[in-house]
């Protein structure tokens, strides 16, 4: 198969539908997957000094996965709890941006090669309350807007179930021709598509899935959303 496989995951700090915590289920979900590129929310705790859950060097080590390094902290494994995990990628620059709204949110936004490709890949997790979202969305497209056109990969849990023109999406709508939108939660029956990828710039997504197996449905209250990825 040609292009990169790409998914997005939000793992509920590695909290399973038996409401047990384990971070191994978690990566042998990931390594079921086996991404190029996989972007993941709520990896960090929530409170205090937001520490890291995963065992990231355990993750390069038997998947050659490797997390974006956060810059200045020593404890988060991601921004807001968002984490990019890249196979065979230079990264050229990483950005982390606080998103308004009620609740904290963020995106970690990374300019990155790989196979001497450029591409921008952002991970983001957008709040609950419909006021909120509209604002993240207009404050990421604004600062995005501000830098060097380049084929953009965004993936997340976008916290949106609707899939109309009048959603809070619809200005993300307009700008990623590339919509993968299929039902991720919750993942025992999984009824609503909260869980996107979406590209644009010449990037391209098809076959877009859920991540369906049994024990993807155990290890989070989501399941993981699954594209290829042509540049």
């Amino acid at each position: 198969m040609t292009g990169l496989t790409v998914a997005t995951w939000n793992i509920h700090k590695g909290v399973g539908g038996d409401r047990r915590r384990d971070l191994l289920r978690t990566a042998s979900v990931i390594a079921e997957i086996t991404p190029d590129i996989m972007t993941l929310q709520e990896a960090d705790t929530r409170f205090g000094t937001r520490r890291g859950l995963l065992d990231l060097k355990a993750i390069a080590r038997e998947q050659g996965l490797v997390a974006v390094p956060m810059l200045g902290l020593t404890q988060a494994h991601g921004w807001h709890g968002n984490v990019v995990l890249l196979r065979d990628a230079e990264v050229e620059a990483t950005d982390y941006i606080d998103l308004p709204g009620f609740e904290p949110r963020g995106a970690m936004i990374v300019d990155l090669t790989h196979q001497a490709k450029p591409l921008r890949v952002i991970g983001t997790h957008l709040g609950l309350l419909v006021a909120s979202r509209k604002a993240q969305v207009r404050h990421l497209l604004a600062c995005l807007a501000k830098r060097p056109p380049r084929a953009t990969l965004l993936m997340g849990d976008l916290n949106e179930w609707r899939v109309d023109g009048g959603t809070a999406l619809a200005p993300l709508r307009a700008a990623f021709p590339g919509w993968v939108s299929v039902p991720s939660f919750p993942a025992r029956y999984p009824l609503l598509p909260l869980d996107r990828i979406m590209a644009t710039g010449g990037a391209g997504l098809s076959t877009g899935t859920v991540h369906g197996t049994e024990v993807a449905r155990r290890a989070s209250d989501h399941l993981p959303v699954v594209a290829r990825l042509e540049l």
